[in-house]
């Protein structure tokens, strides 16, 4: 299969040579900008509510320009000859200079967007679109990516790349290029895609099953971003139980012992959603009445120890296993303020919780 360039009749060919040549005596000021704009963005982003894994930046290489520029298109008439797609590339081209932000997770790409939109001052944003290689209106994959559109504000390095393309004209400091924002994982299918399909050195050598693994991988990228993005969420929920000027001092109310639970141990529920009242009962008989005491009570460490020490033949509910975790931690206090006083008769909640303290004391004296 011929390149593109190799496909061009002789007309064709001539005015695209005659931009690449351009394109190499001014190359080597336009790296400049790729520089500028690239340690501008670094700068940038460096001290934003996220930080980028990384940031890069390419200026096209002379023979990937010439490729490009050597599109065509379908004549206007049926029956003439075909045309350049970009006959002024120096004009419609945004793409001579790019720059990639790679991030951690989908969420990222709206933030750093965003900052990168409010610097005005620095970069006119002339277009924003979501690039999906695979829509996600028909039901396919693709890896996503941000495109961002920026015009560079009097900036000096286009100044002398604009007196080096044109000296004749006064220069404007004005210059479109890309800006892409997508995740790690994102760049790295698009990568290689991008190698397999596009730079592969035979182009002959392909197969519809290339395809289908691509839309494979796509979507099994896609499902462990949005693991990663879940992971994420649960760990900031988490982290806020522990902050008392947030949401650590949030007072324990049937349903937030329930959400911090479910939260926390998502694997231990009740069977039926009712009424959690019955554990706000027993935490407040210990004066427990805050998120962060509620999520300190329920640490990992101690309830593998309770589940040893009580040998459960079932596995215990949220009900027994907070029970359970109070006795734990409180003893004798535990029975005396949620049992029936011992001169009541019968009393076997009092019996039960005495019972499995015994148990709890023996492992103790055991595991030393």
């Amino acid at each position: 299969m011929p390149s593109n360039w190799e496909s061009l009749d002789a007309p064709l060919r001539e005015s695209v040579q005659h931009n690449v040549e351009i394109y190499e005596r001014v190359r080597p000021a336009l790296k400049l900008v790729t520089r500028d704009v690239l340690l501008t963005l670094r700068g940038m982003l460096k001290d934003s509510e996220v930080t980028p894994l990384f940031v890069t930046g390419r200026t096209k290489t002379v023979e990937s320009f010439k490729e490009k520029i050597s599109r065509t298109e379908e004549p206007l008439e049926p029956g003439g000859r075909r045309l350049l797609k970009f006959p002024d590339p120096f004009r419609t081209l945004n793409d001579m200079v790019g720059i990639r932000v790679i991030t951690k997770l989908p969420a990222e790409n709206a933030v750093v967007a965003n900052i990168i939109k409010r610097q005005r001052q620095v970069f006119d944003c002339r277009g924003d679109r979501e690039k999906d290689i695979g829509s996600i209106e028909s039901g396919t994959y693709g890896y996503s990516s941000r495109h961002l559109i920026l015009r560079t504000i009097q900036n000096e390095a286009v100044k002398e790349y604009q007196q080096v393309f044109n000296p004749d004209v006064q220069p404007n400091g004005s210059y479109f290029f890309e800006c892409q924002i997508r995740t790690i994982f994102a760049h790295a299918w698009s990568e290689i895609e991008h190698d397999i399909r596009f730079k592969a050195e035979d182009p002959r050598a392909w197969t519809p099953h290339f395809d289908r693994q691509f839309t494979a991988t796509a979507a099994m990228l896609e499902t462990v971003e949005t693991a990663f993005a879940d992971l994420h969420e649960r760990y900031e929920e988490v982290r806020s139980y522990w902050d008392m000027d947030g949401e650590g001092a949030a007072p324990l109310t049937p349903n937030r012992i329930r959400d911090v639970w479910r939260t926390l141990l998502p694997h231990v529920d009740r069977k039926v959603d009712d009424d959690w009242g019955w554990a706000a009962e027993l935490l407040a008989a210990h004066g427990l009445n805050q998120t962060m005491q509620l999520a300190g009570l329920l640490n990992a460490n101690r309830i593998t120890e309770v589940r040893k020490a009580l040998d459960h033949r079932y596995s215990p509910g949220p009900d027994r296993l907070l029970d359970d975790l109070l006795l734990w931690q409180y003893g004798t206090s535990h029975v005396d303020l949620t049992a029936e006083a011992s001169d009541v008769v019968p009393h076997p909640r009092r019996d039960s919780l005495l019972r499995r303290l015994r148990q709890i004391e023996r492992y103790r004296m055991t595991n030393k």
